[in-house]
């Protein structure tokens, strides 16, 4: 007996359609986003330290690394394993020095055995006449180009701009909590760096991607959305802080960017809001570099101790739910089912269109950043160099990253937005107090202050 299917009812859309009129692609950011040398852009970013690889993936053998859009080689040389970065394409024939040989004095070409030293001088050019006129005068006016690195708790850094302006070596206060392990890791993103960069400047993001839209990757309490402020001190230090209400208690969480690539934050997994804590430090310590235009990577160190993250998240997995909520190596329905922060920013695009963005009240923090950002390449263009993050009277650079949780019980719900927003200023503004002091007298002046203010509002 044949079966009769009906035909589904036609229904004409309805609705303000306006696909047609906005199919024209925006601009993307030129000043902000190119990096690649050259670029203003590209410049500005060159003026810092970068963090660039971990030591523990460098052995005996030349690493072949892109980084700032430059294609280098990092190798280790001598007995003492010191570091060196060139170059990839050796000045003779262009053969790549990922092949080459590392020695005591640098790295020999594997093509025609010329020696180089870290700095880029050619020390040896073995398939010609030691006294040839021609190899003394290539040796004397050819380098390899090659920059200097630092390594440094098991991240290697870099400087890449003019030797004539490379700055210290920044050391920063999160370096030197007592009893903390910070375990280097990576996290690499399809994307430009800005749209990595900008998300430690948008709190909003966290209820929404991090909790409302799959499941709480962080905490319950991360949900719930914060009052918001922004803060900029030394011209190049942003802070965006969010007060939630998690039942009897204010949670004050505080996310920091130092120009141009540096982060911290809250922790990821210590704090939900329901327990008190006084002045709890970052989960992680944090750059976001290019790696060209449309690659960026995160190089860090995960916290852990009393005031930073749970040791047992002290694993790979541990750090990249740290990083980003999820794990990296996920099957494309998980990450359309439980999408975190490389599904985000690398979803805008290689290079999002920031000229068909519409930034809003809560999107302050991105864009103070990105004006600062755009008046320091600007002022480098015009001869006046960035500013270094900014160290004090102290030995260290002063950090925010932070949570507190105190406990601040509602006394009148129809005003308990501005009680919110009170004891946010006032635990950001006990940071800025005591500057000037050293770390030990610091954290015990702001975790008195704070243990005071939570005793006032109950009062």
């Amino acid at each position: 007996m044949s079966r009769v299917v009906s035909e589904p009812e036609l229904v004409e859309p309805v609705g303000d359609f306006r696909g047609h009129q906005q199919a024209a692609t925006a601009d993307i950011d030129e000043e902000l986003a190119r990096i690649v040398p050259g670029t203003p852009c590209g410049e500005y970013l060159r003026r810092f330290w970068h963090p660039v690889f971990m030591t523990g993936e460098l052995d005996d053998l030349p690493k072949a690394i892109k980084i700032l859009g430059e294609e280098l080689v990092l190798f280790r040389y001598g007995n003492a394993g010191k570091i060196g970065l060139v170059h990839k394409y050796c000045p003779h024939r262009r053969a790549s020095l990922e092949y080459g040989r590392c020695e005591d004095r640098g790295i020999r070409c594997c093509y025609h055995g010329w020696l180089f030293a870290p700095d880029g001088e050619i020390l040896e050019t073995p398939g010609e006449s030691a006294d040839a006129k021609p190899a003394q005068e290539v040796r004397d006016r050819t380098r390899l180009g090659a920059y200097p690195v630092i390594e440094f708790r098991g991240l290697i850094f870099a400087y890449l701009g003019p030797i004539e302006s490379m700055p210290k070596f920044p050391i920063f206060d999160t370096y030197e909590l007592p009893d903390i392990t910070m375990r280097p890791y990576k996290a690499p993103y399809k994307c430009n760096w800005i749209q990595v960069l900008d998300a430690i400047m948008d709190p909003v993001h966290t209820t929404f991607l991090h909790s409302q839209n799959s499941h709480p990757q962080f905490s319950e309490g991360m949900s719930e959305l914060g009052e918001l402020k922004f803060y900029e001190r030394h011209e190049n230090h942003f802070l965006g802080s969010s007060t939630r209400r998690v039942g009897d208690n204010a949670w004050v969480r505080v996310n920091e960017l130092i120009l141009p690539n540096f982060t911290q934050a809250g922790s990821a997994f210590a704090a939900d809001g329901t327990e008190q804590r006084y002045f709890g430090r970052s989960a992680f310590t944090r750059w976001v570099v290019p790696v060209d235009d449309e690659n960026s990577i995160a190089y860090a160190w995960a916290n852990f101790g009393e005031r930073c993250d749970p040791p047992e998240y002290n694993t790979r997995e541990g750090c990249e739910l740290i990083e980003q909520g999820e794990i990296l190596d996920r099957t494309a329905e998980e990450k359309q089912r439980y999408p975190a922060d490389s599904e985000a920013v690398e979803g805008m695009g290689p290079i999002t269109t920031h000229k068909g963005e519409h930034l809003m009240p809560t999107d302050r923090g991105i864009s103070l950043y990105r004006r600062r950002v755009r008046r320091c390449i600007r002022d480098l263009a015009d001869g006046k160099p960035p500013p270094q993050p900014h160290c004090g009277g102290t030995s260290s650079i002063r950090t925010y990253g932070q949570d507190t949780v105190l406990r601040v019980p509602v006394k009148s719900p129809e005003n308990d937005r501005a009680c919110l927003m009170d004891v946010g200023a006032k635990t950001v503004d006990l940071q800025f107090g005591f500057e000037d002091s050293d770390n030990t007298d610091r954290d015990n002046a702001i975790i008195a202050g704070l243990k005071q203010l939570e005793a006032d509002a109950k009062s």
